[in-house]
């Protein structure tokens, strides 16, 4: 396992105007999808929107991304936390994998407390499909509340 990786993070464009906030902090913390990088040092290569639906920055920005040393590409948990979710989500998985060859994380930061309780009460996430999308955000009740 390599002691440094370098990431690209692609936002849901409906959250445009996003600083980043939770995500640097869960990057910055270990938490949520960058549990995977712990004990390693990350380096955040690339931050853009999917350009909007049908988000055809997709189709580029991962190309940006690699320039400048992108091993992984993360959709940030915004494309499962909005409503309604992306629709375009396994697209973009394999979209990315298949084009330029890089692993895809879907989420950044754990999902906040509020998102999860609407999604439970949606039955948005009730499937296996759904529960292994998640799987990487969907952090316990306090560190849930903590990202609120």
């Amino acid at each position: 396992m390599s002691d440094h990786k370098k990431i690209g993070i692609i936002i849901c464009h409906r959250y445009h105007t996003c600083a980043g906030g939770k995500c640097l902090r869960a990057l910055r913390n270990r938490e949520g999808a960058f549990k995977l990088y712990r004990g390693q040092e990350v380096e955040l290569v690339g931050y853009t929107t999917c350009g909007g639906c049908p988000g055809g920055n997709v189709e580029y920005a991962p190309a940006e991304m690699i320039k400048n040393g992108a091993e992984v590409i993360h959709l940030a948990t915004g494309v499962v936390v909005g409503y309604p979710p992306c629709p375009r989500l396994d697209a973009f998985c394999c979209f990315v994998e298949k084009s330029y060859g890089l692993p895809v994380v879907i989420g950044t930061h754990p999902i906040p407390q509020k998102y999860f309780f609407n999604h439970q009460a949606l039955g948005t996430w009730a499937t296996p499909a759904w529960q292994d999308k998640i799987k990487h955000v969907l952090d316990d009740e306090p560190i849930r509340l903590a990202y609120n």
